[in-house]
């Protein structure tokens, strides 16, 4: 079934948002601005969409697999997660980018992508004493190959 998404552009620098690929269920996301960071510095780049998300749903935003080669620069929450109330004429998305190199980003580059997901559905945890399995092992305990 599909969503609607209303959208406002807040830079004449970006794309208009489309499917990677036209393949893909994942959207990029462009910077909207030129932006140099110097090694070790923290910005938050500015996305240029501001959107209405539908009633239920968050969206993912992460880098893209290429962010980190071509600008050195990583997401500094890893993924960040918009909810539906996030939707106002001025709600701008931003990648929190933290620079490991001296970098250029220019408007227009992509630089981060996402999707939208449903809520987790409301969870009740129920405490008990065993929960009647066998234990795997520890972390990373299935190997290598």
């Amino acid at each position: 079934m599909e969503k609607r998404i209303r959208i406002r552009y807040l830079s004449d620098k970006i794309e208009r948002l489309d499917y990677i690929d036209k393949k893909s269920d994942w959207i990029d996301l462009r910077a909207a601005e030129d932006v140099e960071l110097k090694k070790d510095e923290f910005r938050l780049i500015p996305l240029g969409v501001a959107m209405e998300l539908p009633e239920g749903y968050e969206a993912h935003v992460v880098p893209r697999s290429s962010t980190y080669k071509n600008f050195g620069i990583i997401q500094t929450n890893h993924m960040g997660i918009i909810d539906e109330s996030y939707c106002g004429d001025n709600d701008q998305w931003f990648f929190p980018a933290y620079a490991l190199q001296d970098t250029r980003i220019h408007a227009g580059d992509r630089i981060c992508q996402f999707r939208i997901m449903e809520h987790q559905p409301r969870i009740q945890f129920e405490e008990v004493d065993s929960l009647g399995h066998q234990d795997r092992g520890g972390h990373g305990s299935t190997g290598r190959k």
